[in-house]
């Protein structure tokens, strides 16, 4: 195991603090130690992503499952905030459609081309909108719905942009996009 996954496997294990803290009661501030947490779990996939590309340790692991790390604790997350009326319920179906629409086109494409599709600069803009988002709207910060509604468009376009990088192109052409957007 590298450093890189093993902070990965850290992320997937600080989804199930997160739901513990963030569901307590017993735990005085449980909303806002629960977003630590979730910043915590950002700066793992900030690293984690830093030190297998500086230091060569990209593994095919690590390219399946640090997404999918990221995704689980924001659908987690959004889900706690939408229980505490932080987040509205469009914002939940948007987010669950477009990431199965993704899960099923990157399966898609794994099983046709044997390529591990990769997050790009759309895919990382969007969810560094949604941690922005979210801790602006769990430190009630004014304009934080307005953020929250870029991050949604944000990750609205990186759906259409996967679909058109990915599933219209031959395969030579995809794997040369993918080579150019890593």
């Amino acid at each position: 195991m590298s450093i890189p996954n093993i902070l990965t496997f850290l992320r997937f294990c600080l989804v199930g603090v997160f739901i513990y803290v963030f569901n307590n009661p017993n735990i005085e501030g449980n909303l806002q130690w629960g977003i630590i947490i979730f910043i915590i779990a950002g700066i793992t996939d900030v690293l984690d992503g830093y030190i297998a590309r500086k230091f060569d340790m990209v593994t095919k692991w690590g390219k399946l499952m640090d997404p999918l790390a990221d995704k689980l604790m924001l659908i987690v997350v959004l889900i706690s905030l939408y229980t505490v009326e932080l987040v509205p319920l469009i914002v939940i179906i948007v987010v669950l459609a477009k990431e199965l629409l993704m899960v099923l086109g990157a399966i898609f494409i794994y099983r046709n081309r044997h390529t591990v599709v990769q997050s790009n600069i759309v895919g990382k803009a969007s969810s560094a909108a949604f941690y922005v988002a979210i801790i602006a709207l769990v430190l009630n910060i004014p304009y934080a719905y307005y953020i929250m509604g870029a991050a949604v468009i944000l990750t609205l376009i990186a759906l259409i942009q996967y679909g058109i990088l990915n599933l219209k192109k031959p395969d030579r052409e995809v794997k040369s996009n993918l080579d150019n957007i890593s």
